[in-house]
């Protein structure tokens, strides 16, 4: 195999002993005379034949005879590919049957599912570190990257050489810009072992957070070549290529990431950027809409969505805020959903729909304690919207607070303040 692999990885080298080893596995199974590990070894011959729910049988068969076999309950979890499938089999009750349950559901995007599992565990297991890391994954896929970082700070004060897993938490550090604490960790990862894959992988992230794109990519190659299907190593590799707007590369590495794994929510997100750069956006579309079908809870993937539909060239802007309106209710913390959606209902015409949104917007910013263009755009649109709803005193509210500004926002709102007394007067004059 790895003599006939070409530069991405893919090679067609075939086993050819697969055939006798099924015809002699059958054998002994239909015989009784086989054990849980040659079932093993029948399930991993199934599985590479295409023969999936035969080899989903045999797994079974075979966890159920030795449930302490991980590397069969690994190939197992690798045929679940739906809940339905889990569902259908028909597993022994065993604690290493929750270890497995736990496992799938993280496969299967279910994180909530997959945490109590394992927080389950670790009421037996109470120092499991392997347990702390995937409730720390868990909790990774569901954003929370406080409590992240301080279960793998945790993990390494347990245990100072640990590699497996750490590359998540270089992750995190990248996500929240942590300069010296993912160079701590690049340096201590290197000094315990720079030929692991994870090892490479933190470097790669530490170079891309300092700017050096051609360095990072140069440490996700290496991780690749100790590892060729380490999945992380290809999205990250993509999204340094993005950075470097070499676009072709990074299709290239995020498709190889799909054909690994085309769960990864990841991966189809930056085909979505790569084609959106490419100036591209019916493509584009196509690749973010499955990221969010995979990933339905994430507000980046949404908003992505959205700018696609407003496009020029596709200018879909009732699309485009459905989309808007699902990352708004998915706790969209870079704050972007909210101010879009006042903006997009204005440019419909659509005045009580974006001065909700402004009003939201506002509030959001307020408790916040965030200032800006986007606040000054919000009091302009809502002191305007209330004077000619004839809500004066409202309007004076917003335009009292504009004038705090130096600058154009300050002349109109002094300009809405006089048109408001002089309708004031003419109301007060000549009453209906």
């Amino acid at each position: 195999m790895i003599e006939l692999e070409g530069p991405l990885g893919k090679s067609d080298a075939v086993n050819k002993e697969n055939v006798s080893l099924e015809r002699e596995l059958s054998t002994l199974r239909k015989n009784g005379t086989i054990d849980s590990f040659c079932l093993y070894v029948y399930g991993l011959v199934l599985k590479e034949k295409g023969s999936e729910n035969l080899a989903r049988t045999v797994l079974v068969e075979s966890v159920n005879s030795y449930p302490w076999n991980w590397s069969a309950w690994s190939e197992l979890q690798s045929l679940c590919t739906t809940i339905e499938t889990l569902n259908s089999l028909n597993l022994n009750n065993h604690w290493m049957k929750d270890f497995f349950l736990a496992c799938t559901y993280q496969e299967l995007r279910m994180h909530n599912e997959s945490l109590s599992k394992y927080e389950h565990l670790q009421t037996t297991f109470s120092f499991s570190n392997y347990i702390q890391a995937q409730i720390a994954k868990a909790q990774y896929n569901l954003r929370e990257f406080e409590v992240v970082e301080v279960i793998f700070e945790e993990l390494l004060r347990n245990d100072p050489y640990r590699i497996e897993d750490m590359d998540m938490y270089s992750n995190v550090l990248y996500a929240k810009e942590c300069f010296s604490a993912l160079s701590y960790l690049a340096h201590r990862v290197f000094l315990t072992d720079k030929y692991r894959p994870e090892s490479c992988c933190i470097i790669g992230n530490y170079y891309s957070l300092k700017g050096q794109h051609e360095k990072s990519v140069v440490y996700f190659r290496r991780a690749l070549k100790l590892n060729k299907n380490y999945l992380s190593a290809w999205t990250l590799m993509g999204h340094e290529y993005v950075e470097m707007k070499n676009t072709s590369a990074a299709v290239d590495a995020y498709r190889r990431a799909v054909d690994i794994n085309p769960c990864d929510y990841r991966a189809w997100y930056g085909l979505g950027q790569a084609y959106e750069m490419m100036g591209m956006p019916f493509y584009a579309l196509h690749y973010f809409k499955k990221s969010v079908f995979l990933q339905p809870n994430d507000s980046r993937l949404w908003i992505a969505m959205a700018q696609c539909y407003e496009a020029k060239q596709v200018y879909m802007l009732e699309e485009a805020i459905k989309c808007y309106k699902r990352a708004a209710n998915c706790n969209d913390r870079e704050a972007i959903a909210l101010h879009q959606l006042a903006k997009l209902h204005c440019e419909l015409g659509h005045t009580e729909e974006a001065a909700f949104y402004y009003k939201k917007d506002l509030d959001r910013m307020e408790a916040e304690e965030r200032e800006g263009p986007n606040m000054v755009e919000a009091l302009m649109f809502l002191a305007q919207h209330c004077k000619s709803k004839k809500r004066f005193e409202e309007a004076e509210v917003y335009c009292t607070r504009l004038l705090d500004y130096t600058g154009p926002e300050k002349e109109t709102a002094e300009s809405i303040l006089r048109g408001i007394r002089y309708e004031k007067l003419d109301v007060e004059h000549f009453p209906s």
